[in-house]
């Protein structure tokens, strides 16, 4: 298997555990330094924040769990660019108090060393994400 696709199946599967709240199956495909830079709070009045390490992770998701009964992002678009992934798709949430529902473009990207990542930027609008990582549309 070349490192492009183990990095897309690494993603996929990070992607999975994220979807299914396993945050120790998520951090199994980071290292751990990880730096998340989060766009998913700002919809909800938050603002874009920088978890760090997997004890960042773990807040991550106590705060995603705090105000969301349900989170899911699908990829509908994944770029290996050896190095980085970049992925465009849908959020879709349902906050925990109100029960109100969105849906949102998300773009991400991973950047990846030894089969894990070590920094991952979200970003609610796609072009932004392909900026970041040096991409045209």
């Amino acid at each position: 298997m070349s490192p492009e696709s183990l990095n897309v199946e690494t993603f996929n599967r990070a992607i999975d555990a994220y979807n299914c709240r396993d945050v120790e199956g998520l951090l199994e495909t980071l290292a751990p330094e990880i730096e998340w830079y989060s766009a998913l709070m700002v919809p909800m009045g938050g603002k874009a924040t920088v978890f760090r390490g997997y004890e960042g992770i773990r807040e991550l998701f106590r705060d995603l769990d705090e105000v969301l009964d349900e989170w899911h992002a699908e990829y509908g678009q994944i770029r290996d660019l050896g190095d980085r992934i970049v992925a465009i798709g849908r959020v879709r949430t349902r906050g925990r108090g109100s029960g109100a529902e969105t849906e949102s473009p998300i773009a991400t990207v991973c950047d990846v060393r030894d089969d894990k990542a070590f920094r991952i930027r979200t970003y609610l609008d796609p072009k932004e994400a392909l900026e970041a990582a040096g991409l045209r549309e």
